[in-house]
């Protein structure tokens, strides 16, 4: 590793944890390798076995979760009392197809792509962890890091729920994690302190009336204006009956109905999503939405069949967490790659873990500077700027040598 006489941006003595060319350059092809062969969630057995193999080449020894899928690896040996810091990563792709046509490294597996920086995430806690392990063995890393590499984070309610029923949070004291950022520059963070996504759940709703002909509506249910006035009307009430600092938002994906135009449809469908920014009106949500819908379904004379799926609650950052990556990045980098970000309404199950334990998630900077294309999250065109991996394991490094949370 870098000998810790370097200087780093404060002009200080660096920390020791920074990342050598030769294991950047593994790191970025490792990368590239996950980006080739996406595999959704709760399926990631080449992932999966590919991070077990890099580990157990460098001497330690990965746990794989006993879903079959994702994996825990310990950087030193717990001795049941001082807590642990825990790395965390999701390792799950996205089911669309990858569009980048002049790419080396774009998808092999058909609608099937890494467009969330799942695989940037996985090698970041992988950088971390072989660094770590290298501190360790020359003495300087005094207490355990755990890697986690989590499964499904794509899938509602999250893969983090069952990497808990596995006890990877076992003598955990805090958990950090970091996210891919398109609107970030690579070489800087996002940081906050509360809450920095939202909750996420989806709803999936079938209507039904006796159908009829067009020219008779008043004889039967008008099941597509019923839909119509659910998909209008239930965001309105539900905005109504909730603080609109919550952030309460209903939004449809889909919606399906009918087969002629002269035809009025015995059955229709619809889904879509409901974020909140507020960890309490989240809780609320399930009974004012499910209200909304059956007021406006009976308005109409239709039969309403509701599955709210609860998804994930809002990531709230821990203060204290928070500033520890605020503190390794600055000791990395500068005070100047460390910027404020804003509240998402994305989701993350991240979330399920700070349910237990403090944690922090910050956003990792991966657009190249200059950059104005705009690629965004969960569009099939979505790239980094690699050099965000050392960015991201370096600040995994420093945060675990300045952590001192007992």
């Amino acid at each position: 590793m870098s000998p810790e006489s370097e200087a780093d941006h404060t002009g200080e003595a660096a920390l020791p944890g920074t990342l050598p060319e030769a294991l950047r350059a593994e790191l970025v092809e490792f990368r590239r390798d996950l980006h080739m062969h996406p595999e959704l969630g709760n399926q990631e057995f080449r992932t999966t076995a590919a991070i077990k193999a890099r580990l157990e080449k460098a001497g330690l020894q990965p746990r794989v979760l006993t879903s079959g899928t994702g994996l825990v690896c310990d950087i030193g040996e717990w001795d049941g009392e001082r807590p642990i810091l825990a790395l965390r990563a999701d390792i799950d792709a996205l089911p669309i197809p990858d569009t980048k046509s002049e790419c080396p490294y774009r998808s092999t597996v058909p609608d099937r792509a890494h467009a969330c920086g799942h695989d940037v995430h996985t090698t970041v806690v992988l950088g971390a962890g072989l660094v770590l392990a290298d501190l360790l063995r020359r003495g300087q890393l005094s207490r355990p890091v755990r890697l986690v590499f989590q499964p499904a984070e794509e899938v509602l309610p999250g893969g983090a729920a069952d990497a808990i029923e596995c006890g990877v949070l076992e003598g955990v004291g805090r958990i950090l994690a970091v996210h891919c950022d398109p609107k970030v520059d690579a070489g800087k963070v996002g940081l906050r302190h509360g809450p920095i996504t939202s909750a996420c759940d989806r709803l999936e709703i079938a209507l039904d009336g006796p159908g009829g002909h067009t020219a008779r509506p008043h004889l039967t249910t008008d099941l597509v204006t019923a839909v119509a006035r659910v998909v209008t009307d239930v965001p309105a009430i539900v905005a109504r009956r909730t603080d609109a600092r919550s952030g309460l938002s209903v939004t449809w994906g889909r919606i399906e109905s009918g087969h002629a135009p002269n035809v009025i449809p015995q059955h229709a469908e619809l889904s879509g999503t409901v974020r909140c920014l507020d960890l309490d009106t989240w809780r609320q949500a399930p009974d004012l939405v499910v209200a909304a819908i059956d007021e406006i379904a009976n308005l109409h004379r239709a039969k309403s069949e509701i599955n709210y799926v609860r998804g994930v609650p809002p990531v709230v950052n821990d203060p204290s967490a928070a500033d520890l990556l605020r503190d390794a990045m600055i000791a990395r980098r500068g005070a100047e790659s460390v910027d404020g970000t804003e509240q998402s309404l994305g989701g993350e199950d991240f979330s399920w873990y700070l349910e237990h334990v403090p944690g922090a998630m910050a956003r990792l900077g991966v657009r190249t500077p200059g950059d104005r294309i705009g690629r965004d999250l969960h569009q099939g065109d979505f790239d980094v700027d690699e050099s965000a991996i050392k960015v991201g394991v370096e600040l995994f490094t420093a945060a675990a040598l300045l952590d001192t949370d007992a």
